[in-house]
């Protein structure tokens, strides 16, 4: 069915499948960042983290796994060729740094301290 905001690019499966690899690669590598520093993983439980991971994929944002997501979202979308797909890439954003990172960072900030703050300094939440 096409719509006004349908589209189609040469290589769009190509580059939608490249989208959803690095979105799962940078997902695991957080993960896998948490399960070697020995720390929870369990967002609903921030408060549990015993080590302020910083090395390895969070040198580069401090939100892997849900930059991960994002990504997923956005190669879904671009598979699609919906550009009123892409309305959930902005929801998402919008909804995971509200309700989950922005609580997440409180608690991180009152188990880490200034620790955390250098580290917000010098890491975007996102990208």
């Amino acid at each position: 069915m096409d719509t006004v905001l349908s589209f189609t690019w040469p290589f769009q499966g190509v580059l939608s499948a490249l989208l959803l690899l690095i979105g799962v690669a940078v997902a695991l590598m957080g993960v896998m960042s948490f399960r070697q520093a020995r720390t929870t993983v369990d967002p609903r439980y921030p408060q549990q983290a015993t080590t302020l991971v910083i090395h390895g994929v969070y040198r580069w944002t401090r939100n892997p796994m849900y930059l991960g997501m994002f990504l997923v979202l956005f190669a879904w979308g671009l598979y699609l060729g919906s550009g009123l797909s892409f309305l959930v890439l902005i929801v998402f954003v919008a909804y995971m740094t509200r309700f989950q990172i922005i609580p997440e960072e409180r608690s991180m900030l009152l188990s880490f301290g200034e620790a955390y703050t250098e580290y917000q300094r010098s890491v975007r939440r996102w990208l």
